[in-house]
């Protein structure tokens, strides 16, 4: 379904469904005592319907939970079309991964039940809604009648309405890097619902720094498949390019005549580079009409052409990758690929990759951020002039910095980030 389409059915049908389900919740309340949640969950289901670099940011969360139920009782509940990172991650055993359906609306309600029902039948007794303020989330994680249903609650703010579903609710806290605020979560279900808000106790014993997330390691196979592939050689810099956003939020993405200028700068000063452009599906016309005006032989688009795996591969081999606010600036953190990622709507103080090896370019106007949780991610810009902003001087020098120092130990000290 398209962004638009979620984004519709999500308030006109999940705001009359929050306060009708928040209704019967009251009503079944005070007709029998609600049964009481475990002080440990001895299952734990994440629910993360959409965006696979979030995912990857949840790594910290994960190990959390791990910790406490053990892996053979974690679950995650995604879309169909966001598995992928699941199960090249392996941090959650493949049984216990539950898909929903995403392209067509009918497939997904039918979906949407199955695997509430599923989550009862299979007695999980705690759910972390990782959505935020999703109405969606908040209806399934309702309907899975696990008790302990851990999740965002806007109390007193004026923040989207998704009635009173959870038994423990959490307070948004806008300072707090993502990986942080999903640690927060599943720290929130081994203690006492009844503090209002939650959760009182210093973040300091919840998580430190979020740490690096897990290394995705191709076999010797994969990195021979990528190298015949793309015709690149051992010593030539590789670097990629990701000139397009997913679609969910256009603002952030960066024209693309300065990708194309890039591309040209990139092969004037290193003759021998190769430059491979990326993208979904989706993007694959687009790429390759790119690839046509950078009018560069070592230029070639794998855009629509890879499945995750082959992706990370590439990242793997390659020096470089320049890439808009988007899942591959998360995914490159899987790899030693130094990852140039430019922020715009969003901020890189909650959303910024984890990886020492990435440099941030964000211009931080007095605008930004203009998508959060607050709007629903739905801003009313209609000139991005926080991405405009960005030269393309400046993401030049950045990659010109990025290859003279790819031969340098990842241990090294993080890049510093260009305001």
């Amino acid at each position: 379904m398209r962004a638009t389409t979620i984004r519709f059915l999500d308030y006109w049908l999940g705001v009359p469904a929050c306060a009708l389900l928040t209704g019967l919740r009251r009503l079944t309340e005070l007709a029998a005592p609600a049964r009481q949640a475990p002080e440990r969950p001895d299952k734990i289901l994440f629910l993360k319907f959409i965006e696979q670099g979030a995912t990857v940011l949840a790594q910290d969360s994960i190990r959390r939970a791990t910790q406490v139920v053990g892996r053979d009782n974690l679950f995650f509940c995604v879309f169909e079309s966001n598995r992928a990172i699941l199960d090249l991650l392996d941090t959650v055993p493949a049984g216990n991964i539950i898909a929903i359906r995403d392209q067509r609306f009918v497939s997904f309600a039918i979906d949407f039940l199955r695997a509430a029902w599923t989550v009862r039948a299979k007695r999980i007794a705690a759910v972390i809604d990782m959505e935020f303020f999703s109405r969606a989330s908040a209806i399934f994680t309702f309907l899975t009648g696990a008790t302990t249903r851990v999740g965002l609650h806007r109390f007193t703010g004026e923040l989207p309405y998704r009635g009173d579903l959870m038994t423990h609710r959490v307070q948004y806290l806008p300072h707090l890097h993502i990986s942080l605020q999903y640690s927060v979560l599943v720290e929130a279900a081994c203690h006492d619902a009844n503090e209002l808000p939650m959760l009182k106790m210093p973040l300091a014993q919840i998580a430190g720094a979020p740490s690096a997330p897990p290394r995705f390691v191709p076999d010797a196979d994969d990195l021979r498949r990528m190298r015949e592939r793309l015709h690149a050689g051992t010593s030539s810099p590789i670097v990629v390019l990701n000139p397009n956003a997913s679609d969910l939020l256009p603002l952030r993405k960066w024209q693309s005549a300065r990708f194309v200028s890039l591309a040209q700068r990139i092969h004037a000063t290193y003759p021998n580079a190769l430059v491979v452009l990326t993208g979904a599906p989706s993007e694959r016309a687009a790429a390759d009409a790119l690839c046509r005006e950078i009018n560069a032989p070592r230029t070639v688009s794998v855009a629509g052409q890879t499945t995750l795996r082959e992706l990370l591969t590439l990242y793997t081999i390659a020096d470089v990758l320049v890439t808009n606010d988007s899942g591959p600036g998360h995914f490159a953190s899987l790899t030693p690929v130094h990852a140039i990622v430019m922020f715009g709507p969003e901020t890189p103080r909650l959303f910024g990759p984890l990886a020492p090896s990435t440099t941030v370019i964000w211009k931080e106007l007095a605008c930004s951020p203009c998508v959060s949780v607050f709007n629903h991610r739905l801003s009313p810009c209609r000139n991005n002039v926080c991405m405009q902003l960005i030269t393309v001087d400046e993401v030049f020098a950045a990659v010109k910095a990025a290859v003279a120092s790819s031969d340098l130990s990842l241990t090294s000290p993080p890049a510093q980030t260009a305001m």
